[in-house]
């Protein structure tokens, strides 16, 4: 049995960070499996971080298309590996008026960020054994309703409370689940989310680097901890979030 890990959103920002840092904090992996539509990034990626003992196994999969979907689950089904490792880091979130904002767009960032994280999350478990961890990118936005915003905070709250729910399911079975609840990182992220809007400027003095959420929320797991929030400010946030009617914070922050 192929003992792997799986990374949905590899081609980019911190699903490209977990790829390099699996291979070194998870030892004994037999592949890492690497999911995302741009095929020559993927590509890319095996080139450097294969090795005889570790291979990277390119997937280009569309996982807001169903389709696309069940060909990963078929695969799940030929190799029965274990799966030690799942990081569900796929998505994106644009900026931008409610009304104003394309309906491809809305449905498309909970089509990502919910429905294939969902799916992706139900096809691996049933691999997955003692000591496998998941890994769930929500977002400091799962914090608090954002105006403007108002999909993308939507989806990760969806992604934080579906998480949490499931790392009780999970505890008795021996399977962590991890929810990575960052602020603003220094990614292609921005570069998405502003095409149809502008970011807040505050949100950008706050900007961190992947490479230490990343980090941050790998020795958060190894600590069996369920919620990873880098960084004073976010989990500043995260306490204000909890402390203060949203009402007022949506006013202010909005």
């Amino acid at each position: 049995m192929k003992r792997i890990a799986i990374v949905a959103g590899a081609s980019s920002g911190m699903g490209m960070e977990f790829v390099k840092q699996i291979k070194e904090e998870f030892k004994n992996l037999d592949e890492i499996w690497v999911i995302a539509r741009r095929t020559e990034r993927l590509e890319k990626l095996a080139d450097e971080l294969s090795t005889e003992t570790c291979e990277i196994v390119c997937l280009s999969i569309d996982l807001t298309d169903a389709r696309q979907r069940e060909r990963f689950a078929r695969a799940l089904h030929e190799e029965k590996p274990y799966i030690k490792v799942l990081v569900n880091a796929a998505g994106y979130g644009k900026v931008g008026s409610f009304s104003e904002m394309s309906r491809k767009d809305l449905t498309g960032m909970a089509e990502l960020n919910c429905v294939a994280l969902t799916d992706m999350t139900h096809m691996c478990l049933k691999y997955m054994k003692k000591g496998s961890v998941i890994f769930q990118f929500a977002s400091a936005a799962a914090f608090l309703p954002q105006p403007r915003f108002a999909v993308y905070a939507a989806t990760k709250s969806y992604v934080l409370s579906l998480s949490r729910a499931l790392n009780r399911e999970c505890k008795k079975k021996g399977i962590l689940v991890t929810t990575i609840c960052p602020g603003p990182v220094n990614t292609e992220f921005f570069e998405i989310a502003e095409k149809t809007g502008t970011i807040k400027s505050y949100k950008k003095l706050v900007m961190v680097e992947a490479q230490r959420v990343v980090a941050k929320a790998i020795s958060d797991a190894k600590y069996g901890k369920t919620i990873s929030v880098y960084g004073f400010t976010m989990k500043a946030g995260r306490l204000l979030a909890k402390l203060v009617p949203h009402e007022l914070l949506i006013r202010f922050f909005g």
